[in-house]
């Protein structure tokens, strides 16, 4: 036990497995990705260039080579082709994984790829770890506390009606096995076609695969020399298929059907983790029953649906996979995937187990806590191990027997069988906390294999209109379901979806799909469900949808269960063809580096152009506040929100307006390493023209320490992937407009930009991502402090990069305030802009100042009764005064179109404007200081 704890310990993958015993609570296992790897999926319209090797589209080629693509493989070339009439089945030969440089940042090319506009998705591939803790181990199975399991399972009343057959064969995905234990040997598949001679005699691809394969290690032997649990595989396969009347330890429950021994774990801690790779082989192989002992929380992959889906759907095969050891409710992956059977772990007396995950998506529950097993140190050894690695073994092993008994039924059906035939245990005491959350109970295998009067419908489609990771407050949305009737036909079938949540409420939630024959399926689309999100919800709320089936005539009853994530930490700014997330902690496009939450920056709909983005404020090169990339690489968490970003109902000055209020920590709680800074945020989108192609970011900011700032200095960094290809990115400088853009030098198709609107001084600097060692700003390295005060501080002397053939870039654009004193306010404000050429990008800033000017008028920072302007109406001269407080001034005069016609500059309290050769008419006066910006109205006449 203490050179596996060192082991875990040592920073290798496994480090991340779950180690839950009975008596305590493990910390969640979360998903990692493993360095170097990318699994990617091609859109069908590009099937034909899909090639074993390589895929021959140039777009694609090229953002690998850019990469330094190590090698590309298709990873499924011989998968089965989806059949037509079935709409779930999936396509796995348009998927391909790819190795690079070890050090590659996946998220970075990531984006690259889904820029080709040629891909369905592209993910990382994340390591799952397995789930046990194991007891001491027992020399043999005669512990006074023996299989109680197969007593609460009702499995030998159930051997009664089934003993399985070895025709069915149980796919066990694991770390590895002892096949010579005297309760495997004989219980493992052997493939005779491919015996072991060095030759492919079946022709599947895998060389002498005659006693399963290892995928991690892509050789023939899944012996338990894994580095990481070794012996895990082999209770798991003990727990399904221990050999019965053999006169010696233990019986798996699924007693005569055989096991197919499949190592998912590498020997050497270089190698990979490939547990959906094998459960794709096992339904290749003829596996009816897949096995999955493992996981993690979190890390969704539609690559891993994908596979599962493959299997499930392509290859009719029931997958089953352990609910995890988190002592928690959330979703653990695989088993919250769509067609797995998710097993929880109960104990002895059939409570929740203390260590089990509990959840809305279990299917049911199998006892978990100390589950007698094959234990796999010599060939005769056992142990009673815990956890709910052993908990789905045991309903994988029921599956076996159900797919014997009732051959006709298919994978679903087999699902929905074990499902309806549990004992609810939802009324034990020890299980009120959990009720609704441990499935429709434990685990009966005499029911499964006995009853065939049951009724079971589930839902195979949900579709949301529109189709979006999170909704908004006040969002409307309608649902479209496809119902399936998997059992016996039920005659008036009614769905009635309800929300568990009082945030979101259902206006129109009943179906009536009537009478459905087994298999036969019904769907709404012509009546959609409609359901709508409260105007005040707690942020980050995940709301739970019970569709509640039901037949009055037979008395049939069944629950299913969905979820919503409402009021995510972010709004999208998207009234015109630019498409901005604004987050609630100053991050532009997504929460910080590396993270899922936000929907990016796109322009008309194309690809995401923006990799990083975000507020950057400095006062000097060690004062710095972000919540951008620091020197490790990893998210800086200066900024925390005061107030969520939400929009505004009833906007006023916009077709969209959104604000929030956030802050950095004061700089005596960081050994002077934040700023300090109170920060209103607030953005406007337009939908029509000339508005459309720009988002204005004002940020007024108050000085919440006991010291002038001076200088303050507040921008916007963005590191810009602009297509076609972002190592091709030029960073370019209108000084006219401040405006500061990129495109792609050899092939531009589309501009982006950052102009400065109002506030301080305008400066700028561009960076070149790949600059070498040595270079003022080195992004490969990190984004230091002293770096990101550089950009902000620099004025406007390094302005430009990249040409004439582009690189990787990224730029700041920022205002330099002279000083501001405590408690005092002043605003900078930003457009951030997007357009097809360079003429529109340009013709988009003039707009964007002109809207800036003409309607959204600072708050004032000083009483009108504070300054002077006069006289007013003018002929000719006219005086302004500002109080000395005010600090330096810029004065503006505009028209009516919003446009500059005058510029003054002056650092006393009083200057003079000269209206004697203006037309007649009404203007704005905007004075610009570091306290903040004053406007008032001028009339001028003849």
């Amino acid at each position: 036990m203490l050179s596996l704890l060192a082991l875990l310990l040592s920073g290798a993958p496994a480090a991340q497995a779950q180690m839950a015993g009975p008596s305590r609570t493990a910390a969640v296992p979360e998903a990692v990705a493993q360095p170097g790897l990318l699994v990617f999926k091609l859109k069908p319209e590009y099937r034909a260039q899909a090639q074993a090797g390589r895929v021959a589209v140039p777009q694609l080629e090229a953002a690998l080579r850019r990469f330094g693509a190590l090698r590309l493989v298709q990873k499924f070339p011989n998968a089965l082709p989806p059949d037509p009439k079935n709409p779930e089945a999936v396509d796995l030969r348009l998927i391909y994984q790819v190795w690079l440089p070890a050090t590659t940042v996946l998220a970075k090319a990531q984006l690259a790829l889904r820029q080709t506009g040629v891909l369905t998705y592209v993910e990382p591939l994340y390591y799952r770890a397995p789930l046990y803790q194991p007891n001491d181990p027992l020399a043999d199975s005669t512990n006074a506390r023996g299989q109680y399991h197969l007593r609460n399972i009702r499995a030998y009343q159930a051997w009664d009606v089934t003993k399985g057959d070895s025709s069915v064969l149980i796919g066990i995905t694991d770390t590895g096995f002892r096949l010579s234990h005297e309760d495997l040997n004989g219980q493992w598949q052997r493939n005779y076609q491919d015996p072991p001679d060095g030759l492919d005699n079946d022709n599947d691809g895998y060389i002498d695969n005659y006693r399963g394969w290892d995928l991690a290690d892509d050789d023939n032997n899944p012996s338990s020399d894994s580095y990481v649990q070794p012996r895990h595989g082999v209770h798991s396969a003990g727990a399904a298929a221990a050999r019965p009347d053999n006169g010696r330890g233990v019986a798996g429950s699924g007693f005569n059907c055989r096991f197919l021994p499949l190592k998912i774990y590498p020997s050497t801690p270089g190698g990979s983790f490939a547990g959906f790779e094998a459960i794709v082989y096992a339904a290749d192989h003829g596996c009816k029953v897949i096995n999955m002992s493992w996981g993690a929380a979190g890390g969704r992959s539609q690559f891993e649906q994908d596979a599962i889906t493959y299997a499930a759907v392509n290859r009719d095969a029931v997958v089953v996979a352990s609910a995890g050891n988190t002592n928690a409710e959330l979703d653990f992956y695989p088993a919250s995937y769509e067609h797995v059977l998710s097993v929880g772990a109960s104990g002895r007396t059939d409570v929740k187990s203390g260590y089990a995950t509990h959840s809305r998506r279990l299917d049911l529950v199998a006892p978990g806590d100390d589950v007698l097993t094959v234990w796999g140190d010599t060939d005769s050894d056992y142990i009673p191990a815990t956890g709910s690695s052993f908990s789905a073994p045991l309903v994988a092993g029921a599956a076996g027997l159900v797919r014997a008994r009732f051959p006709q039924l298919s994978a679903a059906q087999v699902r929905a069988q074990l499902r309806r035939t549990t004992d609810n245990i939802d009324a034990l005491p020890g299980n009120a906390a959990y009720a609704g959350k441990l499935g429709t109970g434990r685990l009966n295998m005499l029911r499964a294999v006995r009853a065939n009067d049951q009724r079971a419908t589930r839902l195979t489609q949900r579709l949301f209109s529109p189709a979006k990771g999170a909704y908004q407050p006040t969002d409307t949305i309608r649902l479209a379901v496809e119902v399936q009737n998997l059992l016996l036909p039920v005659q008036n079938l009614t769905l009635t979806v309800t929300s568990l949540s009082p945030f979101l409420t259902v206006r129109q939630g009943t179906f009536g799909a009537g009478a459905l024959a087994t298999l036969a399926r019904a769907t709404n689309t012509a009546a959609p469900f409609r359901l709508a999100v409260a105007a005040a919800v707690p942020l980050n709320t995940r709301a739970v949808l019970r569709y509640h089936f039901e037949d009055a005539a037979t008395g049939y009853q069944e629950d299913q269960y969905g979820t919503l994530l409402l009021n995510p930490d972010y709004v999208v700014l998207n009234a015109g063809d630019l498409a901005l997330t604004l987050t609630s902690r100053g991050s532009l496009g997504y929460d910080g580096i590396g993270s899922d939450l936000g929907e990016g920056v796109t322009y008309r709909g194309g690809a995401p152009l923006l990799y990083e983005g975000g507020l950057l404020l400095a006062t000097g090169p060690n004062r710095v506040s972000s919540r951008l990339r620091n020197e490790r690489n990893v998210p800086d968490a200066d900024f925390f929100r005061l107030t969520q970003a939400t929009l505004r109902r009833q906007p006023l000055r916009a077709d969209q307006e959104a604000s929030n209020l956030l802050q950095d920590s004061l700089p005596s709680a960081t050994r002077n390493r934040t700023v300090g800074v109170q920060v209103r945020q607030r953005g406007y989108a337009w939908a029509q023209a000339p508005h459309r192609d720009y988002v204005v970011l004002e940020y007024q900011l108050r000085n919440m320490t006991p010291d002038t700032l001076k200088p303050l200095y507040a921008g916007l960094f963005m590191d810009w992937d602009v297509v076609p290809d972002y190592a091709r990115n030029v960073v370019a400088w209108d000084s006219v407009r401040r405006l500061s853009y990129t495109y792609d030098a050899s092939s531009p198709e589309v501009f982006v930009g950052l102009k400065w609107l109002s506030g301080g001084k305008a400066t700028a600097y561009a960076i070149d991502v790949n600059a070498p060692a040595g270079s003022p700003v080195q992004l490969s390295n990190g984004f230091s402090k002293a770096e990101k005060y550089l950009t902000l501080s620099n004025g406007t002397r390094r302005p430009t990069t990249g040409l004439p053939a582009g690189t990787d870039i990224a730029h700041v654009l920022g205002a330099a305030l002279p000083r501001l004193a405590p408690t005092d306010s002043a605003i900078v404000a930003f457009a951030v802009l997007a357009a097809p050429s360079l003429a529109q990008l340009q013709a988009d800033a003039d707009a964007a100042q002109t809207r800036y000017n003409l309607l959204l008028p600072t708050r004032p920072a000083l009483a009108a009764s504070a300054w002077q302007l006069y006289p007013n109406p003018a002929t000719g001269r006219v005086r302004l005064e500002v109080p000395a407080s005010f600090g330096g001034h810029q004065v503006l005069l505009l028209n009516t179109l919003g446009q500059a016609v005058q510029q003054t500059n002056f650092s006393s309290t009083t200057t003079t404007l000269d209206t004697s050769g203006l037309p007649a008419g009404l203007y704005l006066v905007r004075v610009h200081g570091t306290a903040g910006q004053l406007t008032r109205q001028l009339l001028v006449q003849p």
